[in-house]
C-alpha cells in the first residue's frame, strides 16, 4: 500500500505491448506538457498483448499492469491506465492513494461536458459489448448516441489513410444518423487522428488519453484522490 508520499511523475501506462501505440499516446501529451511542470512519462506494458481487443485481453493484463504500476509507486504522482476498457482501474485504485484515472471513464466524463450525446468510434465489433457493459455500469447509457466499430485492429491503425477514411465515415454516421454532438476515440492508438477528425466532422473529439491525463494533473494539483488519507486499518 502507498503511504501517501507524493511522487514527481505522472505515469501513463499503455497496457498493450505496442510501442507504436505508446509513441502515439506520448505525442498526444504534448499540449499538456506545455501547461504543467509535472513530468508525464508514457510506458509500455511488455507483458501485454499486441492489442487489447476483447474482454479476455483486458482481463489478462490486470495482474502485470498492477505489478508494473506498484513498482513505480515511490516516484509516481499518479497513474493513467491508457486502454479504453480501463483494465485494472479499480484494482490499482485499491492498491494506491495516488490518483488513478482510466481513459474510458475520463473520456466519457469529458464528452458529457462538451455535448449532450456522445458517440464512440471503436476498433472492432467485439470491443463494443465490453464498452456497453462499462457505460451501463457508469449509468450513462441515456447520453450515449452509439458505439460503432471501424473494423480495424490495433495494428491496422498504423495505416493512416485507411484508418482516417474509416474514422471520418464512422464519425459522420454517428453525427448524422445517431445524433452524436461529441465524439470519443475509443482506442488509445487513434491519438494522432484527432485534429483531422474534428475538422472533417465539425464536432468536438475527445482523445481519451488526453482527457485522463488532464484530469490526473488537476487531481494531483488539488491534492485529490479516490481514497482519503486514512490508513486502511482505520477504514
Amino acid at each position: 500500500m502507498s503511504n501517501g508520499t507524493s511522487g514527481q511523475t505522472l505515469y501513463v501506462i499503455n497496457p498493450n505491448s505496442s510501442t507504436k501505440v505508446t509513441e502515439g499516446i506520448d505525442a498526444a501529451m504534448a499540449p499538456l506538457r506545455g501547461g504543467s511542470s509535472l513530468p508525464i512519462v508514457c510506458r509500455t506494458l511488455a507483458e501485454g498483448p499486441p492489442g487489447i481487443e476483447s474482454q479476455r485481453d483486458a482481463d489478462g493484463v490486470i495482474a502485470p499492469l498492477l505489478a508494473h504500476c506498484l513498482a513505480l509507486e515511490n516516484s509516481a504522482a499518479g497513474f493513467v491506465v491508457a486502454c479504453f476498457g480501463d483494465p485494472g482501474l479499480h484494482a490499482l485504485r485499491d492498491a494506491t492513494r495516488k490518483p488513478v484515472l482510466g481513459i474510458a471513464e475520463s473520456a466519457v466524463l469529458t464528452a458529457m461536458s462538451l455535448g449532450q450525446r456522445f458517440g464512440v468510434i471503436s476498433i472492432l465489433a467485439p470491443s463494443v459489448p465490453r464498452h456497453m457493459r462499462y457505460f451501463g455500469a457508469m449509468g450513462v447509457m441515456n447520453r450515449l448516441a452509439d458505439d460503432l466499430p471501424l473494423g480495424l485492429g490495433v495494428a491496422e491503425l498504423a495505416d493512416e489513410t485507411r484508418t482516417l477514411t474509416r474514422m471520418v465515415d464512422v464519425g459522420c454516421t454517428l453525427r448524422d444518423s445517431h445524433g452524436a454532438d461529441v465524439l470519443i476515440m475509443g482506442c488509445a492508438g487513434m491519438a494522432r487522428y484527432r485534429d483531422t477528425l474534428e475538422k472533417e466532422t465539425g464536432l468536438p473529439v475527445v482523445e481519451p488519453s488526453q482527457a485522463a491525463a488532464a484530469m490526473a494533473l488537476g487531481q494531483i494539483a488539488l491534492g485529490w484522490s479516490h481514497r482519503s488519507g486514512q490508513d486502511e486499518e482505520a477504514r
